[in-house]
């Protein structure tokens, strides 16, 4: 099976986050065709093993996510999604292609050390099929080089790839709020507590936290009263994203006196649940220079990211190992992640595995 092949099964039958089994069965087989080694890991996931010469306790870990998204897809593709309400609209099938590539371009073991290809579940939810892999400790023994991931980048054309070293992604937390209070008739109000004027002051001055390098939102509100009914409880979840752990703790801190302050000035219960999500994805400034410069080497186009608001549970990896996350320009005309008509383009594959291929190379010798 080639990796466009592969890349085209995978979207024609996505999974959803932590129920990827036919997605692991056909990477799996996929593989042993490809007399690569490999074991289960993380439930529905992939862990593949390529042991090359010398000090096989050297390692570097490639990693690329499988799950798909709630999406209806509508690009028309030949190869478009069979499972109804759920799409590859993230690259994750383009991902796993590029990662395959790899390991049969490197299955003979021409190299130094070991090089591991791990075929991640369930990004796109909490815990993090990340979170999942390192309980496991599945690298225990090996002196882990680099963990390498990448994702596919609509804004940036075939044959260009974005880095940034240091913080680049933002850690995120799940918030829920359930406000708690007296309901009743809307016209008497002396005889109620107003919970939902309660939770639309909780809305702004949650939203006055926001700042440069931190955003707190609210995407769902959910009160069942009636045009003249005030409902007994409110409740409200978003989300609160970040770029340093510091600033983290400092928000949920100041989330919590808030709530506090709100709860006494409406006479009313408020409970905040703050939910763990990922870290910060930080990338370690030598890995990502020396990948920088190896893109440029081979004649690829680079491009320097900006911090970006989102997340990714590759963060943990981060976390335990030196880890690099670049982006692989997929554009122009993919439209955009998370919509029902991104389309990459899959010239990238080839691309995206001699990348990966000679930059895994280049991490085995240090």
């Amino acid at each position: 099976m080639t990796p466009v092949e592969l890349r085209r099964e995978l979207h024609r039958r996505p999974e959803l986050s932590f129920e990827e089994r036919r997605t692991a069965e056909t990477i799996g087989r996929a593989l042993t065709e490809a007399g690569i080694a490999w074991h289960p890991i993380a439930g529905t996931g992939i862990l593949a093993r390529i042991e090359g010469r010398g000090d096989r306790t050297r390692a570097v870990v490639l990693r690329a996510d499988i799950d798909a998204l709630p999406v209806e897809e509508r690009t028309g593709l030949p190869w478009s999604s069979e499972n109804p309400g759920v799409m590859h609209a993230c690259g994750h099938d383009l991902h796993a292609a590029v990662l395959y590539g790899v390991l049969c371009a490197l299955r003979e073991g021409d190299f130094e050390g070991t090089l591991f290809g791990l075929f991640q579940p369930g990004e796109e939810c909490n815990p993090g099929g990340a979170s999942l892999v390192l309980a496991e400790n599945p690298f225990r023994g090996y002196r882990v080089q680099a963990v390498v991931g990448e994702h596919v980048e609509p804004d940036l054309p075939v044959g260009t790839f974005g880095f940034r070293p240091g913080k680049y992604m933002a850690a995120n937390d799940e918030l829920r709020f359930t406000l708690c209070g007296r309901g009743g008739h809307a016209a008497l109000r002396r005889q109620t507590q107003d919970t939902v004027r309660a939770a639309a002051r909780l809305i702004l001055r949650l939203t006055r936290l926001n700042g440069a390098e931190r955003i707190v939102s609210v995407g769902r509100v959910e009160a069942e009263g009636a045009t003249n009914v005030i409902p007994d409880r409110v409740r409200l979840e978003g989300t609160m994203r970040c770029f340093d752990e510091r600033v983290r703790r400092t928000l949920k801190e100041r989330i919590g006196r808030l709530c506090d302050e709100l709860a006494r000035s409406e006479e009313m219960e408020i409970v905040p649940d703050i939910r763990a999500g990922y870290p910060c994805v930080v990338n370690d400034r030598r890995l990502t220079l020396q990948a920088a410069a190896l893109a440029e080497r081979l004649g690829y186009g680079t491009e320097a990211l900006a911090l970006r608001p989102t997340s990714e549970d590759f963060g943990w990896y981060a976390t335990r190992y030196p880890s690099l996350f670049y982006r692989l320009g997929v554009g122009p005309g993919a439209g955009r992640t998370h919509t029902a008509s991104f389309s990459p383009r899959e010239g990238a594959i080839h691309i995206g595995i001699d990348f990966m291929k000679r930059l895994a190379l280049n991490f085995l010798k240090q």
